[in-house]
């Protein structure tokens, strides 16, 4: 990166917003994924709609490889730069335009955080449902990229379901608008939807127009203990078969529970072997009447006991300590290998026997929890990255989950995208076609490769 480009950077950014100390370019080098790190060359952070544009047009006018970055939660390194590229972050551009509550949508800034950004719906009584588990830190423009989900996802969707329009720029400076503000559009080619889940290889965003709801008038939380999490599991597709969609329908074992328990001291009955975290929500009628289905399915199922939460602090801790699960398990090991494979409701006891013969197989420590709801488990491995020996049974054992997942007609990931860490299993997935299709579609949009190269399609 020579002086001159620098100063043309500084020109439209401003100096404080240029980052070229080694210090400052290791901070944005990795995200969370279990990958290496790649060191950019510049960081810079635009603060308005031109600057982002100007930005973008002189990384492509001079050939730099451009990884756009909000929080770096990532878990499957989408965030990762390109060696020698550059990192555009976006936390200078979080405002929150307008949220109108006589249409039902709001418009924001990429780098807008997404629990702000819902606090924010929820002072003017509406819902913004998508509830990442990093939501405290991730922001919206990351969530779009990826197409986020969490543990609304069951009934509510996910981040998809809520893009109205996605106004980008593409690498030639060009302020691409794609979507509307109102209920129906369908002028003109699915834009908005092709943004959803590029992870930054195709436009850089600029302005997301995201739908609001308006929020459910009762809920009920529940926690129900069973002796094995194949009742468990099978718990979860019998409520599913009785056409119930609980807001939320989580799952937890054992080795979770305990960790957990450690960590936050929530009162979980440690001696369980799984737990299901179930809410429902809706109108009270309609809420008493499903949380009554749920109890008794849950019995019928083997369910030694149920807790249902009193009042909204105890499901304020039911709900913490499934959030916390990922960072409990985290600070057993040095390294934290989180999966998202993603398979039918109705596969779910299927895919959590074939994680505990996994387990076994390849004698690793892996803690499964998840939204098993929608079939979207996360088996986390909890190992030592600088013990080769068992880091070549985890990659094995990474494999093989993923070929499982896919036996049961299942896909690569539910909500942390495909980056660096899935690209190599997509073709097992979809074939060849599919992904040469893919890159000529790119090859039009990015002729010189600089947005986010490597990710998803290599």
């Amino acid at each position: 990166m020579n002086d001159s480009i620098i100063k043309e950077f500084a020109a439209i950014v401003g100096d404080e917003n240029v980052m070229a100390s080694e210090t400052d370019r290791h901070t944005y080098s990795y995200d969370a994924a279990v990958l290496d790190s790649a060191m950019p060359s510049l960081v810079v952070r635009p603060d308005t709609s031109e600057a982002l544009g100007k930005t973008v047009k002189l990384c492509n006018d001079n050939g730099l490889p451009l990884t756009v970055r909000g929080a770096g939660t990532n878990l499957s390194g989408g965030t990762i730069p390109h060696p020698g590229g550059v990192v555009v972050l976006t936390n200078g551009l979080n405002r929150i335009l307008e949220i109108n509550q006589e249409d039902l949508y709001a418009v924001v800034e990429p780098g807008v955080i997404t629990a702000k950004f819902a606090a924010a719906a929820a002072a003017c009584g509406l819902f913004y449902p998508p509830d990442p588990g990093s939501q405290t830190v991730s922001t919206l423009g990351g969530n779009v990229a990826e197409n986020a989900g969490g543990l609304r996802g069951l009934k509510y969707g996910v981040t998809k379901d809520y893009v109205m329009g996605v106004d980008f720029w593409d690498v030639n400076g060009n302020l691409i608008k794609t979507g509307s503000r109102t209920v129906k559009c369908v002028s003109g080619y699915n834009l908005a939807g092709l943004m959803v889940g590029s992870e930054g290889t195709l436009g850089v965003f600029d302005k997301l127009i995201l739908k609001l709801i308006p929020p459910p008038k009762a809920s009920k939380s529940m926690m129900a203990i069973f002796s094995s999490m194949k009742a468990a599991s099978e718990t979860v597709s019998a409520i599913i078969a009785a056409r119930i969609i609980p807001a939320t329908l989580e799952i937890m074992d054992n080795f979770t529970i305990r960790t957990v328990e450690n960590f936050r001291h929530a009162g979980l009955p440690t001696e369980a072997a799984a737990l299901l975290l179930i809410e429902v929500d809706g109108h009270p009628g309609q809420v008493a009447e499903e949380a009554a289905l749920v109890e008794q399915i849950c019995r019928e199922h083997g369910a030694s006991e149920l807790k249902v939460a009193r009042d909204a602090a105890e499901r304020d801790v039911i709900w913490q300590a499934r959030r916390d699960a990922l960072p409990a398990l985290a600070k057993l090991k040095p390294t934290c290998v989180l999966e998202d494979a993603t398979v039918p409701r109705s596969k779910i006891p299927a895919m959590i026997q074939a994680l505990e013969d996994i387990s076994r197989e390849f004698k690793l420590t892996i803690g499964t929890f998840g939204h098993a709801g929608d079939g979207n488990l996360h088996p986390t491995i909890l190992t030592d990255r600088r013990d080769e020996q068992e880091w070549q049974r985890v990659e094995k054992a990474i494999d093989e989950i993923f070929k499982r997942a896919l036996e049961l007609g299942g896909t690569l990931s539910g909500e942390h995208g495909i980056g660096l860490a899935k690209a190599k299993y997509l073709v097992l997935e979809t074939n060849r076609g599919t992904l040469d299709y893919c890159r000529r579609m790119k090859s039009v949009l990015d002729p010189k490769n600089i947005l986010n190269p490597g990710k998803i399609i290599g």
